[in-house]
């Protein structure tokens, strides 16, 4: 019987999903170019507690890291540490900034802890911005045309 629950929660833990983070922000980039999607860039730094719970409870659960792989390539920076474009202000951290593949932000950065829901309700509120965005390059090339 211990034998059987042992295996069990062995293999719920192989099965957890996890966030494929890039190595850096160049990365990301180039791979959200490559694969067609935009970039989220979550910057914290090492003596945060805020970051320490966001990305050891919002950013573990599955939903969010489904949710994430489907339109984004995430990418883990630390603050005063890792090297990203300067627009990416981090003056509060932790902060997630969901871009654009060029690097250009889709809305301004959510700036602190954010529970499950709150997380995917954001990404709710990102893909409307997304879509907007999306729809008025597309009437400009139009205008463009004409």
């Amino acid at each position: 019987m211990k034998i059987t629950i042992f295996t069990f929660i062995f293999i719920s833990t192989l099965l957890k999903a996890e966030l494929n983070w890039a190595n850096s922000y160049e990365d990301a980039q180039q791979r959200a170019l490559k694969e067609h999607k935009g970039i989220l860039a979550v910057i914290t730094k090492k003596s945060c507690v805020w970051c320490r719970k966001l990305e050891s409870t919002t950013l573990q659960n599955d939903a969010v890291i489904k949710r994430i792989h489907s339109k984004f390539v995430p990418v883990h920076l630390t603050r005063l540490q890792d090297e990203y474009p300067t627009h990416l202000m981090a003056k509060m951290v932790p902060i997630s900034y969901f871009l654009f593949a060029d690097g250009t932000p889709i809305m301004r950065g959510v700036n602190g802890y954010w529970s499950v829901e709150d997380y995917l309700s954001i990404m709710d509120d990102v893909d409307r911005y997304k879509r907007k965005h999306d729809k008025k390059r597309r009437e400009q090339k139009n205008k463009e045309v004409k």
